[in-house]
């Protein structure tokens, strides 16, 4: 078993593990499996995880609030779309309803929406969400002064010793991915859903709509389709992915391959003590779309990695290399080596 010990020469920063919750089961699993913190969204287009099947009612949300509050973790609810013009009330209601459910903090993509919630519910915390793709300590904090954000998510285009430098001007906590699926741009910024299916993960939470896709099998494998449209085609006994955009095997000059992004998990596991080190206040794992089995295992682990780090012991290199996308991981651009 691969190990990686910690420097002990490194001061060691409690880091908070923010883990996802994408129904009531995935909450009470994520709890149990040992989450400090767990994120969830309302069952509508407040949220960017809008799938059938995801997500909470009010009445699932307090009831989730409680069963989190009485086992000492925090309950952060994701209202991370930008609101269309003309209909503000489906954002403003689940801004006051996460307030009046007992939330712990909300986070917040879209700037009027981050001063709505500060000017009518200045008692919850404000979370900037990585679709706001805030990532100068000049745009961080202008938030803060303006508006009391308490926390960043930050995008993940940035180095760790980047982000060890922001951390140096601001004193906004900074929040970073951990584990889990990539995005190939800046958060915030991708329309590509919208090209093929006229729904985008910024506007309508969601990227690539289960209603969109379909799988065909033929003589020359299956195609996984999104919007009537091929984007991949995978050999007998080769892993399906699901059919994204940016995730796709497209022939471009003649030569058929992954043109943006291959599908391949973030995994920061064996470099929380770098992580730690950037001044990082919570961890954040991606996965509202994923199954209890996942959660519980991917919570456990870094929950150990945690606790281990805080001990100053040695951290399991291989204890979740099982869960990766494609069976493939990597640390992105937090090891970026090119200028």
């Amino acid at each position: 078993m691969t190990r990686v010990a910690r420097d002990p020469s490194r001061p060691v920063t409690s880091l908070e593990l923010v883990c996802p919750a994408g129904t009531p089961a995935a909450l009470r699993t994520a709890v149990d499996a040992g989450a400090h913190t767990v994120y969830c969204g309302f069952r509508d287009e407040t949220n960017a995880r809008n799938f059938p099947g995801l997500n909470f009612s009010r009445e699932e949300l307090r009831a989730g609030v409680d069963y989190a509050h009485e086992r000492g973790s925090d309950v952060i609810v994701a209202i991370n779309t930008f609101p269309t013009a003309g209909n503000l009330d489906p954002w403003h209601r689940a801004v006051d309803d996460a307030a009046k459910m007992g939330a712990d903090a909300v986070i917040l993509a879209d700037i009027g929406l981050v001063e709505y919630a500060q000017k009518n519910q200045p008692q919850i915390r404000r979370h900037l969400s990585v679709q706001a793709a805030a990532s100068t300590p000049e745009g961080i904090n202008y938030y803060a002064r303006n508006f009391g954000i308490a926390r960043v998510v930050l995008p993940r285009v940035l180095t760790l010793p980047e982000i060890k430098e922001l951390n140096r001007h601001t004193d906004v906590e900074t929040e970073v991915f951990v584990f889990g699926g990539l995005c190939v741009m800046a958060e915030g910024r991708c329309s590509l859903s919208s090209y093929v299916t006229g729904q985008s993960p910024n506007k309508n939470g969601v990227c690539s709509p289960a209603s969109h896709v379909e799988y065909e099998e033929s003589g020359r494998g299956l195609a996984s389709k999104l919007g009537g449209f091929t984007i991949n085609r995978f050999a007998d006994g080769e892993p399906a992915g699901y059919p994204t955009l940016c995730k796709g095997r497209f022939t471009a000059n003649d030569k058929l391959s992954y043109l943006f992004e291959e599908p391949v998990s973030l995994n920061l596991l064996t470099m929380l003590p770098d992580v730690a080190d950037a001044g990082v206040t919570a961890l954040k794992i991606e996965g509202r779309q994923r199954g209890r089995a996942y959660v519980e295992k991917v919570v456990k682990a870094f929950r150990g990695a945690v606790d281990a780090l805080e001990r100053g012991e040695t951290l399991d290199a291989a204890a979740i290399a099982d869960l990766t996308e494609g069976g493939q991981e990597t640390a992105g651009a937090y090891r970026k080596a090119w200028h």
